[in-house]
């Protein structure tokens, strides 16, 4: 996966702007606390119209006509709108120096008068701030938080440190249409639990790697970030969940590295059910290759598992929001992807109205 801007990042940066004593200081509270809630998944409350989401920068700089068409795209929703400190900052390729970034998630999780924290894009830098996340607010204030793409390692730490139901879908830069709309109304604000099933179109390209069906924790997000996060303590547990993974801009020969690592670390061996979403841009590049299905037929076949690939997960203007830490059925057969369960709390009242 690369960054929405030209310039290529490498993503095995270290982070160099703190110190030893302050990763400590923030790692291991974290590290303690993981372990006083293991199984006890917390959803956060649905939206309503009226509502104030928090927009916050967490990865790449933007510019300030994002924000505008931000606030009009949640206009539209009904919802009001409030703006990290440092919004707008930039260091580097940044949206601002890691405290800075960390300090715009905390302060919108122990805002009460937010409802739902909102990535503007992604890029590259989320990993860089995962030390600096107050993990034990977030578990006190549990709220939507949503992106996708770089926010993918956001979303896993805070399931695997708070255990808080996060949620994979656009970010505020995304093209907010109707299908896409759709889909956040009947998670978000509606709390269905969705059967997600392709259009027409995007369906003649779904194909079954091994049919079948599962249940299981739907976990997963960008393969490529996911596959960075390999040894660190923010990713979950694996056993018998369903992996979903989507990819961008990235050769085969990449995709088959970052697969073979999830193979190697014990993880695929480990999970019930895989999900492949879109590969946009996935190219074969100038040297002899495999193709994308040869390289699926290798890793993911061998395990025996429902598996297919083609779901609306991804870099595409019509996706799903697919929330990360509830129980699904998928079904390989017909490329489903069944919610058994509200990805949001339902105490909060909401007007039964007809969906666009």
């Amino acid at each position: 996966m690369i960054p929405y801007f030209s310039t290529t990042i490498n993503r095995r940066k270290f982070i160099k702007t703190l110190g030893i004593a302050a990763l400590s200081a923030q790692i291991q509270p974290f590290a303690v606390e993981a372990k006083l809630y293991p199984n006890s998944v917390l959803k956060p409350q649905r939206l309503q119209v009226g509502d104030t989401v928090g927009l916050i920068s967490p990865a790449g700089m933007i510019e300030s006509k994002d924000v505008e068409e931000a606030k009009q795209t949640f206009a539209t929703l009904g919802l009001q709108v409030k703006l990290g400190q440092h919004l707008l900052d930039r260091y580097g390729y940044l949206a601002g120096k890691d405290i800075d970034r960390a300090a715009d998630v905390n302060a919108m999780f122990a805002d009460k008068s937010v409802k739902a924290v909102i990535a503007m894009r992604g890029g590259y830098g989320c990993d860089r701030i995962l030390p600096l996340i107050n993990y034990s607010l977030i578990r006190s204030h549990p709220k939507i938080v949503m992106g996708y793409s770089d926010i993918t390692a956001l979303l896993l730490a805070i399931y695997t440190r708070s255990r808080v139901v996060t949620f994979h879908g656009p970010v505020a830069t995304s093209t907010w249409n109707n299908f896409t709309v759709n889909h956040i109304k009947r998670i978000l604000f509606q709390g269905e639990a969705v059967t997600m099933h392709n259009t027409l179109a995007t369906e003649l390209r779904r194909k079954t790697i091994t049919p079948g069906k599962a249940r299981g924790k739907l976990v997963g997000g960008n393969l490529s970030v996911l596959s960075a996060m390999v040894g660190s303590s923010y990713l979950p547990s694996w056993q018998h969940s369903i992996l979903f993974v989507e990819e961008i801009d990235e050769d085969i020969y990449r995709v088959d590295r970052m697969l073979t690592q999830l193979k190697n670390a014990g993880i695929l061996n480990k999970i019930a059910g895989f999900v492949f979403g879109q590969c946009t841009n996935c190219s074969l590049g100038d040297q002899p290759s495999l193709t994308f299905a040869e390289v699926l037929q290798d890793h993911i076949k061998p395990l025996g598992i429902p598996a297919w690939y083609g779901s609306m997960i991804g870099h595409i203007k019509d996706k799903f929001t697919v929330p990360v830490g509830v129980e699904v059925e998928i079904d390989a057969n017909l490329g489903t992807l069944r919610m058994l369960e509200s990805a949001v709390a339902l105490s909060r009242w909401v007007k039964n109205e007809p969906l666009s």
